[in-house]
């Protein structure tokens, strides 16, 4: 590995901080919350025009920059500072490689290029809570996440020919404004029982979605209902077998991501609170100069830096190397375990950003409590930390009693 940055990626961060800086302020980031997509159009726009962001890992043929996709997960650490809220997690780390992986050539044809130029959106859609069981995050892909049974989930039945879904999945990403739905949905009996992809557009007869409100504002999410809908499958039957692994290729890319994003949330956070502790002054002495308040502050700065380096080692391997297991990276769920240590990292910067703030750290007007929220809504969706790890130890087989013959 080479942790140095290259002259490009280099660009792109830079050229990414200038725009949200000029564009995603404080003002800017509380208007995006209350609009209707809770995001910006407009900085979605120029992220798309300017920067090739929501194509940035996406082959040139389908009208993407064609860069690997550490480069997006680098990126996510500009995003994640600001706390820009965006479609890019659910249109660009987790729709848009399962459409690249399992689509069809004419469903790569129609969507991908809309998605590269950011003119269309899109969602994963799963049944809650299953959204990390299904990426493989907090453990196997076993059991009927996506529906089982006769009720609950979302379930599948074809007709002449033509595949309709029923159910509902709540915390879908984006899934209110999305233009197209990836929908996990449950299929079979009880001896061909199994799970498939389906594209949903956004405008399908019968689907009913609306904007629910989540601990973290800037995550939109929505309930997606689906009654008796038309749906294309993703890809063919023949292929229904690689789902489980194409979702957990998507998870430690999303994880990895994930991990950068709140590793530039935790540095701002910790910024901030600097920042603040510089100026503010108690008992005729900056706080900033005690020595109990240094040591807070250094310790969070030894668990950023920290976390940043496995989150970027996560980025790497997602972009590169492939395990025995055929997950990204060569120690296998690389990405969890970063992922794991950055929301630590990020919630400690945010708690202690709070109480360090005094007062004003605790009103809903300061900014300190996103940070916060942040690092705990993501652990919710994607956690929680303890699931994370106890999930990359089974797969490394840390704690299997193994015989040694002398």
């Amino acid at each position: 590995m080479d942790p140095g940055f290259t002259a490009e990626q280099d660009g792109i961060r830079r050229t990414l901080r200038e725009l949200l800086h000029k564009r995603c302020g404080p003002e800017e980031l509380r208007a995006a919350l209350d609009a209707p997509l809770g995001h910006d159009p407009a900085l979605w726009a120029a992220l798309a025009e300017q920067l090739g962001l929501p194509g940035l890992a996406l082959p040139e043929a389908y009208g993407g920059v064609g860069c690997p996709v550490t480069d997006l997960a680098l990126a996510a650490e500009e995003t994640g500072r600001v706390l820009a809220p965006s479609p890019l997690l659910a249109t660009s780390v987790l729709a848009a490689p399962l459409i690249l992986g399992l689509g069809t050539d004419a469903q790569r044809a129609d969507l991908l290029p809309r998605i590269s130029d950011g003119t269309l959106t899109a969602a994963l859609a799963v049944p809650a809570p299953a959204l990390a069981t299904a990426l493989a995050l907090t453990g196997p892909q076993h059991g009927d996440w996506a529906g089982g049974g006769r009720a609950g989930g979302i379930q599948a039945r074809r007709a002449q020919g033509v595949w309709r879904l029923y159910g509902e999945a709540v915390q879908v990403l984006d899934g209110h404004g999305a233009g197209a739905l990836v929908v996990a949905a449950h299929t079979g009996g009880f001896v061909r029982s199994r799970t498939l992809l389906f594209v949903v557009p956004g405008d399908a007869v019968g689907l009913v979605r609306s904007r629910q409100t989540a601990l973290d504002a800037t995550r939109p999410q929505a309930r997606v209902q689906l009654r008796d809908v038309r749906a294309e499958l993703l890809g063919s039957e023949e292929e229904a077998s690689g789902v489980p692994e194409a979702l957990s290729r998507v998870g430690d890319f999303a994880a990895a991501f994930l991990a950068c994003e709140a590793v530039g949330a935790a540095d701002r956070a910790l910024e901030r609170t600097v920042e603040y502790l510089g100026r503010r002054e108690q008992f005729g002495r900056v706080i900033g100069s005690f020595q109990a308040v240094q040591h807070r502050l250094a310790d969070v700065y030894v668990q950023i830096q920290a976390a940043r380096s496995a989150a970027y080692y996560a980025a790497w391997a997602a972009g590169g190397a492939v395990g025995p297991d055929g997950l990204a990276g060569p120690d296998g769920r690389v990405g969890g375990l970063a992922l794991a240590q950055a929301l630590e990292a990020l919630r400690r910067a945010a708690a202690e950003g709070i109480q360090l703030h005094g007062g004003i750290g605790f009103t809903w007007e300061h900014e300190a409590h996103l940070f916060f929220k942040r690092a705990a809504g993501d652990e919710l969706l994607f956690g929680p930390v303890h699931r994370l790890r106890a999930h990359a130890a089974e797969g490394a087989r840390l704690f299997e009693r193994t015989e040694v013959s002398v």
